[in-house]
């Protein structure tokens, strides 16, 4: 007994010392990442000037005042961030992140600090003020080109030869007879070829007959269009798959399969479409319930980036899984401008909607919501998927064990294939 006890004991006192250890190097590590971060916003505004003859705005360069761009105006506010268009535009309220330009920063804390400190010396007028990022306000102006550091290979640029207004989208089964539609939803950093490659060839005879399965290359990735003057919001996102997909391709009612980021799409296209979803299958759905009092687009972003050297996340993890040459062709396809804006736009900037989405979800769709979610998954916790049936209580999650965020479809591709069938097959009963 006195044995178990030390070994108890010891444990939580390793534990301890390991959680310390962490913290620390984390914070040094954090440290010197920030001054490079400085450092390198200098070196590229340099290297700006030099090739392209003038300064570049960056998300580093946010001023507090109120900028209007014709009958534009950018408004962003401690924590919220808002375009008030007055004129036809992509862009509308609430549409953008703050986190794009307001991230946890030693030295921007530290900047913060001693400006504050000297404000106070001096006698100042406090007016209404907006606080604006450059970098979008060039965005409204029209005025982003394509840059000297953006990649110029063939298959990110691949779509400015064709299909400019629409997404691509890869379709399989019958084109006039089809009973059923499915639409195909990837994640972050992924393209349409994560489920042409793995569940496609893997569906029956009867449903690659019956079933039309529309697997689409969301904006700005795999070989859909990667506009250099689009800010990549959700209401682009879906727009544009309902332009693609939904009236391309006449759909009327359909299923969805969505994948990590794109469960965010799915709900947002499901709350649009109630009466027309037959099923949603959301896999690894990225949904943190955000605490009361908290600003939810920066609760966030700190839980999905925590600032901590270990576990190593996401990353790591995922490119060992991704050995095949679709899927490292698919990870490779995306330009900077539209994986970041995706990331803080989607993921970040949607933060305050999903409650409501679920719940819309939850009290207007009649349709089957089940959940996968592989046991270790390090990008998204599994308590992501409870979360969400905790908000849809009829919501079926499946958690598969010794999968993770890729595996729970590759390398299980044929069963994953029968599982969505059967989901299919209910809904017909229902």
């Amino acid at each position: 007994m006195d044995v178990k006890l030390n070994t108890i004991s010891l444990v939580r006192v390793l534990s301890l010392a390991g959680e310390i250890l962490n913290n620390a190097v984390s914070f040094a590590v954090f440290c010197v990442l920030d001054f490079v971060d400085f450092i390198l916003c200098f070196v590229y505004k340099v290297i700006d000037f030099w090739i392209e003859s003038q300064w570049k705005p960056c998300y580093c360069s946010s001023a507090k005042q109120r900028i209007i761009e014709g009958d534009n105006i950018l408004v962003s506010e401690e924590c919220e961030s808002k375009i008030v268009c007055l004129t036809s535009t992509n862009l509308q309220v609430e549409d953008i992140s703050d986190t794009l330009y307001s991230r946890p920063s030693i030295v921007a804390q530290l900047s913060k600090f001693i400006i504050n400190d000297l404000n106070k010396t001096k006698k100042t007028t406090v007016t209404s003020t907006f606080t604006i990022d450059s970098t979008i306000v060039e965005v409204l102006r029209r005025n982003v080109v394509p840059r000297w550091s953006d990649c110029d290979c063939k298959i990110c640029n691949s779509w400015t030869s064709s299909r400019k207004d629409t997404l691509f989208v890869k379709a399989e089964g019958p084109k006039d007879k089809a009973r059923e539609d499915v639409l195909f939803i990837h994640g972050f950093i992924s393209s349409s070829v994560f489920w042409t490659e793995t569940l496609f060839p893997n569906f029956s005879t009867t449903v690659k007959s019956t079933y039309r399965l529309l697997a689409v290359d969301i904006l700005g990735f795999g070989r859909s269009p990667k506009p250099t003057d689009s800010l990549y919001t959700l209401r682009e996102h879906v727009e544009m798959i309902e332009k693609s997909v939904l009236e391309a391709f006449q759909v009327k009612s359909f299923h969805i399969v969505a994948h990590s980021l794109g469960c965010i799409l799915a709900l947002a296209i499901a709350v649009k479409h109630p009466g027309s979803i037959k099923s949603l299958t959301l896999l690894a759905p990225p949904y943190f319930p955000v605490p009361k009092g908290e600003p939810a687009t920066q609760y966030i972003m700190r839980r999905i980036a925590p600032r901590r050297v270990w576990p190593v996340m996401a990353f790591g993890a995922s490119v060992a899984c991704w050995i095949r040459t679709y899927l490292l062709e698919s990870f490779c396809c995306h330009t900077h401008n539209a994986a970041w804006h995706t990331l803080h736009n989607i993921i970040c900037g949607t933060a305050g909607k999903l409650d409501s989405y679920l719940d819309t979800v939850c009290n207007r769709l009649k349709c089957e919501v089940t959940l996968f979610h592989g046991g270790d998954d390090e990008v998204i916790p599994v308590e992501c998927s409870y979360n969400v049936q905790r908000r849809i209580p009829r919501a079926q999650v499946k958690v598969v064990e010794n999968k993770d965020h890729i595996t729970i479809v590759v390398g299980r591709q044929k069963t994953f294939a029968k599982e969505l069938e059967k989901i299919w097959k209910r809904s017909k009963c229902d």
